[in-house]
């Protein structure tokens, strides 16, 4: 089983915090963040991940991510292609056919792939999308028609389906991937149309790194809960 990461974020959020390495390579618990989440696919039985990086960081990732226990390849971008284009780009380094997960590489999530992969395949999807209800940054206020309030409520997970941004993907829907541009408005709003695209609904842990502040959030957790990773 094979999947795609992309890595090509340039950090610009996270100034000094990243001391000069790619933001998936950001140390968060000892070791680069990409490391955790190529350790949860290994658990699922993905044995070759294939990394979009920009052209020149072939070797940073090669070097940092040595010994994660999975066959390793980069694809470097000679040039930003947006986040379809990358996918695809990255998939012609693929060594077989068939279903492939793809995902971003700057988060950790703790998705059940294996049940991701279950659900595309019995559904016989083109792509089938991880969803989640992530918790508002904001707490709640309840009103009334005249503005009078009535209560607070502290931050709740939001009343909506958000993307995680990780697929499961039939070799029909890689192979309609934008050679440029962004797939979430391109072609899944053409599966979608199609009633070929699904949803996987994912309730557990979502921490996206963006930020300084972020990055040590998820330095906490993990250091907290090494557990995440079982």
């Amino acid at each position: 089983m094979e999947a795609i990461v992309l890595a090509g974020g340039k950090a610009e959020r996270m100034g000094e915090a990243t001391e000069g390495r790619p933001k998936s390579l950001v140390i968060v618990g000892g070791k680069p963040l990409l490391a955790w989440q190529i350790g949860r696919l290994r658990g699922a039985g993905v044995t070759r991940v294939i990394v979009s990086c920009a052209a020149g960081q072939e070797e940073d990732f090669e070097r940092d991510l040595r010994g994660v226990g999975v066959e390793l390849v980069c694809a470097g971008e000679p040039e930003r292609l947006g986040r379809g284009g990358a996918i695809r780009f990255a998939a012609s380094f693929r060594g077989e056919d068939g279903d492939v997960l793809a995902m971003n590489g700057d988060e950790l999530v703790a998705v059940d792939f294996v049940g991701l992969l279950a659900r595309h395949r019995a559904t016989g999807a083109a792509a089938t999308v991880t969803v989640a209800q992530p918790l508002s940054q904001f707490g709640q206020v309840e009103l009334r028609d005249d503005d009078v309030v009535t209560g607070f409520h502290e931050v709740a997970p939001v009343p909506y389906w958000v993307n995680c941004g990780i697929y499961a993907l039939s070799q029909e829907g890689l192979a309609r991937f934008p050679e440029r541009g962004d797939h979430e408005t391109t072609i899944f709003p053409e599966l979608a149309a199609e009633g070929a695209l699904r949803a996987f609904r994912h309730d557990g842990l979502w921490l996206t790194v963006n930020t300084p502040k972020e990055l040590r959030r998820a330095d906490e957790h993990v250091t907290a809960h090494p557990e995440w990773l079982a």
